[in-house]
């Protein structure tokens, strides 16, 4: 466990139970302390959540704490307006909260993120909300991590009286009523775009469990920026009560454990009381397992969950997710391995005890849309229930910062009627159902899943059964838990082994091959269209390849093409568009000469921004995290660029920047963006040029080329492997050589 100040206080021993069973809320195995908590309350969707939290800080006295892993100054708390006099967006509304209040001080502290997440988030977060705001509102970005890990926690403790723990970040995209209701005016996002409905789960304390908490803030503020934030006095009876007026506590004087993860990082050792308690609470189970969750692609809760299903009267299980996940990257990563996973269970599931539900939204034409469900829950014979920041993945339960909240009932109806309270409102709100029905259609059908199936949609509202579909093809390249959801820090030889080529067996050949003559027979069908349907009249080859053959005859035309790489770069343009617009005016050659002389021009002008901003400048854009692993890839030179090359990690114009203020000198990032280009180019060069001939002559002739490129490119790609392995192989001979040598 930790050795630092949050492991000496005392902890509250859990009260004993008269159910039977022992106390499974044990401080210092699957909990950090256990506090009592004056009031307790859940918060269910944004807006319930979201003008809690603006009530109540409003109230703030002398001190507030946000920790998250995202935030954004833009987005609005209430956006059908608080009219409590302060302004609406978040960063202008905590800097007159902080400049109305002389004593009242702001500390706000979120991940210092990769660069993977630059343009899904507000950039310069530094300028919104430190530099441009009162001086007593400080904002940080919190890089106190391993490798690979971020800080997860949702936590905001206003005066050490009143905490919320949750699921949401103060980030646009999450406010929502829990009506969900189709294309509801009210949910979009800074830009005034409307995004698909959001559901979360959160929870607000008062009393020491707060106190507690707030410790816990001023902790991890205190590692992360190495300066102490101030305790505040304690309030006069007489200053106010920072609970909000309008909610109403679901408890009263309630025992409140707190349960963490943190990575072992500098001299602080690892804590993994999460990991603890989810093992604890599933094999505890008696009757069912209901959870809540955005992912679900842990192999500890796998396996936990198989050994359960394994049995003859185990529990039921019920996990509500989204039916997909959000974006391409994550649908290809985090949704493969929760496929692998429900493949998993399904395979061990003989009794037909466990179901992945999906929250649906029936819309006006009949369209059905998965509600995103981002809420973190574990509820357990309704006799146990945790909420706060932990997803079902490996990384939350080992790696990444969390902090979840735990009651247990141990006998006391009132904490199990809350308990009970929260699943039948969760499983109503899904179901469009009263809570009340739920509790009569489990207690008839004494089964959840049984409950589930007998409460008919009565309106738009549905529960529906979900089977994530696992494609073979991606399932063949996608790398495993320990890359994408890691049980520790990331291991950069592990890294690279997992994401540089490796010998495939004769099955993934075979996909692969599939997957190739899947593509041919896509480009026979359009140019049989092209041929002989109406399609040609409106793209007209000829006339297409007549106003290249301009530009490709045009004096300037060496010039220009770099030119307008570097500036496409600029403007953030995909430089893999600029390589295909460059075949399909110059053809393979001299269009290859072109591609690569505009790539580099692009990537050499965009690194050198890089540089000369600085890294401390660029990590607040692009994230600590990539570069970090820049710095210890950097022994192996080319393989670092490279790698960063060979991932669809971010736009090449943002990874040029990063790696200009990185470690990585000049001459490894130009050569290893030429050779990590060379593939995409090369493959973009060769197939843009045989897909017009394919389209202007149609047959098995040209397909047959086409066909034998790919394959060639194929080839190539293992003998970059086989060098880049060797390459690698000496690397590592000098590296285990130089103790001896520094003998």
């Amino acid at each position: 466990m930790l050795d630092d100040p949050l492991t000496t206080a005392n902890p509250r021993p859990a009260a004993a139970p008269d159910t039977g069973r022992p106390p499974l809320l044990r401080p210092g195995h699957n909990c950090w302390r256990i506090e009592r908590a004056g009031r307790l309350a859940f918060l269910v969707d944004g807006q319930d959540y979201f003008g809690a939290v603006r009530a109540a800080l409003v109230k703030a006295r002398k001190s507030f704490f946000i920790l998250g892993w995202d935030i954004d100054s833009r987005m609005r708390l209430t956006p059908h307006g608080a009219q409590d006099s302060y302004p609406e967006p978040l960063g202008e509304f905590l800097n007159a909260v902080v400049s109305r209040r002389h004593e009242l001080r702001g500390y706000v502290l979120t991940w210092d993120y990769a660069m993977l997440y630059a343009l899904e988030r507000e950039w310069l977060p530094v300028y919104q909300f430190d530099w441009k705001t009162h001086r007593r509102l400080s904002f940080r970005l919190d890089d106190c991590h391993p490798v690979g890990a971020s800080h997860h926690q949702k936590l905001i403790v206003i005066d050490d009286e009143v905490a919320f723990v949750s699921g949401f970040d103060l980030a646009g995209s999450r406010w929502d009523t829990s009506e969900h209701a189709h294309a509801d005016p009210l949910r979009v996002n800074a830009s005034g775009t409307a995004y698909a409905p959001f559901h979360d789960v959160g929870a607000i304390v008062s009393g020491p469990c707060a106190t507690a908490l707030g410790e816990l803030c001023r902790e991890r503020w205190r590692r992360s920026t190495g300066h102490v934030a101030r305790n505040p006095r304690k309030p006069s009876a007489d200053s106010g009560d920072p609970w909000p007026d309008h909610v109403e506590p679901v408890l009263t004087d309630v025992d409140v454990a707190i349960a963490r993860t943190e990575p072992a990082y500098a001299d602080h050792g690892a804590v993994d009381e999460l990991r603890h308690l989810h093992l604890d609470a599933i094999s505890a189970a008696r009757r069912f397992i209901f959870a809540e969750n955005q992912y679900f692609t842990s192999r500890i809760v796998a396996d936990a969950f198989g050994r359960r299903l394994a049995e003859t009267e185990g529990p039921e299980i019920a996990v509500l997710m989204p039916a997909v996940q959000s974006g391409w990257l994550e649908t290809t990563t985090m949704g493969v391995l929760r496929a692998r996973i429900h493949r998993q269970l399904r395979g061990t599931d003989a009794n037909s005890r466990y179901q992945l539900y999906c929250p649906t939204l029936h819309g006006p034409d009949d369209d059905e849309q998965c509600i995103n469900v981002h809420s973190k829950v574990l509820i357990v014979d309704d006799e146990l229930l945790t909420l706060g920041s932990a997803n079902l993945s490996s990384r939350s339960l080992c790696l990444d910062t969390e902090c979840n909240i735990a009651i247990e009932a141990g006998g006391d109806p009132k904490v199990r009627s809350a308990i009970s309270g929260l699943r039948e409102r969760l499983l109503g709100e899904h179901l469009g159902v009263t809570p009340q029905r739920v509790a009569e259609a489990t207690k008839a059908q004494g089964s959840l899943h049984r409950a589930i199936a007998s409460l008919e949609p009565a309106g738009p509202r549905s529960l529906k059964i979900t089977e994530p579909a696992l494609d073979s093809a991606t399932d063949a390249i996608v790398p495993d838990h320990d890359v994408l959801d890691p049980e520790r820090p990331l291991d950069p030889d592990v890294l690279i082994e997992e994401l540089l080529p490796v010998p495939e067996h004769q099955d993934n050949v075979r996909t692969r091959l599939t997957v190739l003559v899947g593509l041919i027979a896509v480009l026979a069908a359009l140019a049989f269209a092209w041929r002989y349907t109406p399609l040609g009249d409106y793209l007209n080859v000829n006339d297409l390849a007549a106003y290249a053959e301009t530009f490709r005859d045009m004096p300037l035309a060496p010039v220009l093409v770099p030119l307008i790489f570097v500036i496409g770069g600029l403007v953030m343009v995909p430089v893999m568009l600029l390589i295909a617009v460059t075949a399909l005016v110059f053809g393979p050659f001299p269009g290859i000469l072109y591609a690569f002389a505009g790539a580099l021009a692009s990537a050499s002008v965009t690194y050198e921004i890089g540089k000369r901003l600085g890294r401390h400048a660029v990590r607040k854009v692009a994230g600590q995290r990539l570069n970090d692993l820049s710095r210890q890839l950097g022994k192996r030179g080319l393989l670092a660029v490279l790698l960063i090359r060979l991932l669809p990690v971010a736009p090449y114009t943002v990874i040029n920047i990063v790696a200009g203020a990185s470690h990585i000198g000049w001459r490894d990032y130009l050569l290893g963006t030429a050779l990590g280009l060379a593939p995409g180019i090369v493959m973009i060069m060769l197939f843009v040029d045989r897909a017009v001939a394919a389209i202007r002559s149609p047959g098995p002739g040209t397909l047959a080329v086409l066909a034998v490129i790919v394959v060639g490119i194929i080839g190539v790609g293992y003998a970059f492997r086989r060098m880049f392995g060797r390459q690698r192989a000496r690397d590592d001979a000098r590296a285990a050589a130089a103790p001896l040598n520094a003998g």
